[in-house]
């Protein structure tokens, strides 16, 4: 098994770990009458994110991708700073934290952790993985169609969010 196909199966683990901790979110915001927005598009960046798991080695391998030192590197940097700034979005929003948009009434906006600074800081991390992950290993195919899927999805999502946030 390559290098790289391991990098992919640690972030499907990550992804899985998320998804453990957004179900468990989920159940605590029902139970406190959460309301859950923008289910339709929610079943699109499930189909995105997967997507972008299988393609990265699927191009290495169906196009012969080489790793390239100068790129795959720093990309991989890029990947782990993003996991990074993941984890603490998840942290600074405890239990409010999910892979869905819900909001319970009246919990307040979290201004902690990396929400000091940025309105939705675990896009910057999602964006800079959708990119850097597949460069890696020079899947620059990848990179460039999950972007674009990524960009429209992201639009769709932060506006559902910020009509949400607003009540």
């Amino acid at each position: 098994m390559s290098p790289y196909t391991i990098l992919i199966g640690l972030v499907a683990a990550e992804r899985l770990a998320e998804l453990a901790v957004a179900r468990r979110n989920l159940a605590w915001a029902r139970s406190k009458g959460g309301i859950e927005y923008g289910r339709r598009h929610y079943r699109w960046i499930v189909l995105a994110h997967t997507g972008l798991l299988l393609a990265c080695p699927a191009e290495v391998w169906l196009f012969d991708r080489l790793f390239i030192p100068a790129l795959g590197w720093p990309m991989l940097a890029i990947v782990l700073l993003a996991q990074g700034l993941r984890w603490s979005c998840i942290a600074a929003l405890g239990r409010q934290w999910n892979t869905r948009v819900v909001v319970v009434p009246g919990m307040p906006l979290v201004s902690a952790g990396p929400y000091r600074w940025l309105r939705h800081p675990n896009y910057v991390a999602v964006v800079a993985e959708g990119v850097a992950l597949p460069l890696v290993h020079t899947a620059w195919l990848t990179a460039l169609v999950f972007t674009l899927v990524n960009g429209v999805l992201l639009a769709v999502r932060v506006r559902v969010e910020e009509a949400a946030l607003a009540g």
